[in-house]
């Protein structure tokens, strides 16, 4: 049982579909009924529907749940269209990717969304959140890309529609999210309503964020064995790129949970009370994905303060040093500059030992400045 992308067609499969309908897959033929033995959809071939669905139409996946039972999924996105409002007892879910061409007009011409839905699309408002959306719930979800490496431009959204029998979500870049749930739904997790499916994407989205978050602390605990042992210089940067992701995973997810309060507070009819209780549950495990991020993130802030005092330490011994040696080296260059001026009167400029004494002068001037600056420094210590 697989859906388009990843997944490839299995064979015969029966589909209810209302109280009288019936899809079937691998025959010559495809008939689809309404609730209440309305008239019949158009009958298409299998090689029809493959050819009008699948990719133009930017269908990535599509599963039909029905309560208790394993999720049935949907080849073409000719299929889907003969199932929208036609499902009865479960919902469908249709997973988009809205960087193709044809995605956005097959949502406009099939899937009766919003227009809340499409200007988030193309505004590409980023900030995680759930609102009411008329009778269905609108979600901005953000997850991870695939092979993320601690870079923070490889943050990738959803944008979920949801109502009772029907939800769509649409992408541009892979989300790993929404691959479990694929993976879920083709080794047969039932899942018994869409607010259901949504909480299973949002938490899925908090336990990747988790996974960040628990990566990036045991890489900041190997950086500040480093730092305290005096090797801070080669980590400064890493710092800054680490702390620069969780400021903006911290920013797309803290308005999220005053969001989904206000939605909770006032949600559609037809969401179930235990469904509440999920998304509020969902909320408690932002929130605390929200705290160990703004930890982690004080923690990086302090261990880059503890790196420019290191550095500013040691910068401060270089030009000590520096101002030590300038000091030492002052009796040579004053006597030595003197002694150069080629003028007449130079003492000791005659006699046979004068080398050696203005070489004895130096050595006790030298010494004597040495160990005046050495005491200051044991009294300032």
């Amino acid at each position: 049982m697989t859906g388009r992308g990843h997944e490839s067609a299995t064979g015969a499969t029966y589909l209810p579909v209302g109280s009288a309908g019936a899809l079937r897959r691998g025959a010559h033929f495809i008939s689809c009924r309404a609730v209440n033995n309305r008239a019949p959809a158009t009958l298409l071939a299998p090689a029809q529907l493959r050819s009008e669905g699948g990719d133009r139409q930017g269908l990535i996946c599509a599963y039909l749940f029905r309560p208790g039972a394993a999720p049935l999924s949907i080849d073409s996105a000719a299929e889907a269209e003969a199932l929208i409002g036609r499902i009865g007892d479960g919902f469908l879910w249709l997973h988009m990717n809205a960087s193709r061409a044809g995605a956005e007009a097959w949502m406009h011409a099939h899937a009766n969304l919003s227009d809340n839905f499409f200007e988030a699309l193309h505004e590409g408002s980023r900030s995680t959140r759930i609102e009411r959306d008329g009778d269905a719930l609108f979600a901005v979800i953000n997850d991870v890309t695939f092979d993320f490496a601690f870079d923070a431009s490889d943050v990738a959204t959803l944008w979920v529609s949801v109502r009772s029998d029907l939800v769509v979500s649409a992408r541009r870049q892979p989300l790993r999210s929404v691959d479990r749930l694929r993976m879920a739904a083709k080794r047969g997790t039932s899942i018994d309503s869409s607010v259901e499916l949504l909480d299973e994407l949002l938490r899925d989205q908090a336990d990747e964020l988790q996974t960040i978050a628990r990566k990036a602390t045991e890489r900041v605990d190997v950086i500040e064995d480093a730092v305290l042992t005096g090797d801070h210089e080669t980590h400064t940067a890493e710092l800054a790129r680490l702390r620069r992701l969780m400021v903006r995973l911290q920013r797309m997810l803290a308005p999220e949970p005053s969001a989904l309060a206000r939605t909770l507070a006032y949600p559609p009819a037809w969401v179930a009370a235990r469904d509440t209780q999920r998304l509020q549950q969902a909320s408690e495990e932002f929130a605390v994905v929200l705290r160990d991020i703004g930890s982690l993130q004080e923690r990086i802030k302090l261990m880059q303060e503890e790196a420019a005092a290191r550095t500013s330490d040691a910068n401060a011994r270089t030009l000590f040093t520096l101002t030590m040696v300038t000091v030492l080296a002052l009796p040579i260059n004053l006597i030595s500059g003197l002694f150069g001026m080629n003028v007449g009167g130079i003492p000791l400029a005659e006699h046979h030992m004068g080398f050696w004494l203005m070489v004895a002068l130096i050595a006790a001037l030298t010494g004597a400045i040495a160990w005046i600056a050495l005491r200051r420094i044991g009294r300032k210590g």
